[in-house]
């Protein structure tokens, strides 16, 4: 008798032991903060399989994150150009009030944002290790101040890691620059490029943080479809040429009730004119250049998405992918982005992991500047009541939440865009206006500012604009537009009509 009451007390005490520790493994799991895992794509316009925008655009990778998560179909850039869309990202302040609009100056250059506490070091203040490779800000910095913003950084920074003896396109019009090329890179293999190094320092690091019980922001970034435009062979054959290219919309008479100062914020740039492109025979290559370094990127987003499965760490990771602006192949006449319109400013924009529902789509503005809170709330940490963008969470809840505001885009001071959910307003420093119904002209080919039927509506677009913009921060250099005495000026010359290149 003594033995089974015995038996019966182990029995009980073994099950209250393991229903304690079964209660704090739930706890654990519950307190552990998720993993953040931040994919940056350079110059990728909305050309994805999960937006539709392109028919012939293959990108198996993003496409199936996108289906694992919400993808924001109506995301926009704050700026139009590298340095200040990924400076607004990373500090959750817009350019029209931190003054970094163009290429130069490092944000660590700038009083205003000096001491930002940036995107990860706000993750690492909260116990997270942080660590980066590839293109995340601009530049990386070669000082510790400039070095700040992650634990560790990855031995590449950017670029494509090397070009051709010889330009593949020979000498091209504006400048004729170095990356404004284009073509099936040399090389035989992939592994030389830096992107395809990136992608296999994160699947060592998956593999290595899989082991660690501290959380992680994980910053991974590519450069391709940034100029110029190099991908291997097998790249190319993903779209031949003799089934045709599809190129963009792009009609003869597309700026005709365009405002000329449209012309003054890519007045002078390396990225070659519509009408060079065609004059050489380029257009198809160019556009199939493009489609094939999507391609090749995609593939190593995918690497870094299996790496991640592998680990064992997907289910307590969030995943975003964005881009940092858009890109023109030929619209409105021009190549490359520095413009307000839809093809420069659109980006995708896809959340997904813990507390995101698979496969859902919102088309409500979003900001890139957006990503900052929304990481805070989906990670459960405290708020940061200094940053501009508004948290996604409401349309990661539910997609049909409307959000507070439209999006908005800034080039230069004075010059600024409004996106709503219908229409993409422009005002430019000078006071000339554009107005598109996207739901009617998705392609922005007729402006209805001149419209009496559509000025309410210009007005509340325009109501988004109050501020005065920040001027140009100390140390302002290259794509900068401003206004010297009467005359308006680009990198530090007046603008002279007669010399404009279309």
């Amino acid at each position: 008798m003594m033995d089974v009451v015995k038996s019966w007390f182990f029995i009980f005490f073994l099950g209250v032991f393991l229903t304690a520790g079964t209660a704090v493994n739930a706890q654990h799991k519950r307190d552990k903060k998720p993993n953040v895992l931040f994919i940056a794509i350079d110059d990728l316009n909305d050309w994805i399989g999960a937006l539709n925008t392109h028919p012939q655009v293959k990108t198996p990778h993003i496409d199936r994150l996108a289906a694992k998560g919400m993808l924001f179909t109506n995301a926009h850039a704050q700026a139009p150009l590298c340095n200040p869309s990924r400076v607004s990202i990373m500090t959750g302040l817009r350019p029209s009030t931190t003054g970094i609009y163009n290429l130069s100056p490092h944000h660590r250059d700038v009083a205003f944002t000096k001491n930002a506490v940036t995107l990860p070091q706000y993750f690492e203040k909260h116990g997270y290790r942080t660590l980066s490779n590839g293109k995340i800000f601009h530049s990386i910095g070669n000082t510790p101040e400039k070095r700040a913003d992650f634990q560790e950084w990855g031995p590449i920074g950017g670029g494509t890691a090397g070009h051709p003896s010889s330009k593949l396109v020979g000498e091209t019009h504006m400048g004729n620059h170095p990356l404004i090329d284009w073509g099936v890179y040399p090389e035989k293999g992939d592994s030389v490029r830096n992107d395809y190094k990136v992608a296999t320092w994160a699947e060592e690091k998956l593999e290595e943080l899989g082991h660690q019980e501290v959380p992680f922001f994980m910053a991974v970034g590519f450069w391709l479809p940034h100029v110029p435009l190099f991908a291997t062979q097998k790249w190319f054959d993903l779209y031949p040429e003799n089934e045709g290219i599809v190129l963009p919309p792009a009609p003869e008479n597309e700026r005709e009730d365009v405002p000329d100062f449209a012309w003054n914020l890519h007045w002078y740039l390396p990225e070659v004119r519509l009408s060079w492109l065609k004059e050489n025979n380029q257009w198809e290559n160019f556009v199939r250049a493009y489609l094939a370094t999507i391609s090749f990127t995609d593939a190593q987003v995918g690497r870094v998405l299996d790496a991640l499965e592998q680990s064992g760490l997907e289910n307590n990771t969030i995943v975003v992918l964005w881009s940092d602006h858009g890109f023109h192949l030929g619209e409105k006449g021009i190549t490359g982005k520095n413009t307000l319109w839809e093809r420069s400013t659109h980006v995708p924009l896809i959340f997904s992991g813990p507390g995101i529902e698979a496969g859902k789509k919102c088309n409500q503005p979003a900001e890139l500047m957006d990503i900052y809170p929304t990481l805070i709330d989906l990670s459960g940490l405290e708020p940061k009541d200094d940053l501009e963008g508004l948290s996604l969470m409401p349309q990661i809840r539910d997609a049909e939440t409307p959000r507070a505001r439209p999006a908005l885009t800034t080039h230069n001071p004075g010059n600024n865009s409004v996106r709503s959910l219908r229409y993409r307003y422009i005002r430019y420093a000078n006071g000339d206006e554009e107005l598109y119904d996207h739901e009617h002209d998705p392609h922005e080919h007729t402006n209805l500012a001149a419209d009496p039927a559509h000025a309410s509506i210009k007005r509340e677009h325009a109501r988004w604009l109050g501020k005065k913009d920040a001027p140009h921060a100390p140390g302002s250099q290259h794509r900068v537009l401003e206004k010297v005495g009467h005359e308006w000026h680009w990198e530090g010359n007046p603008i002279v009509y007669d010399e404009l290149i279309r």
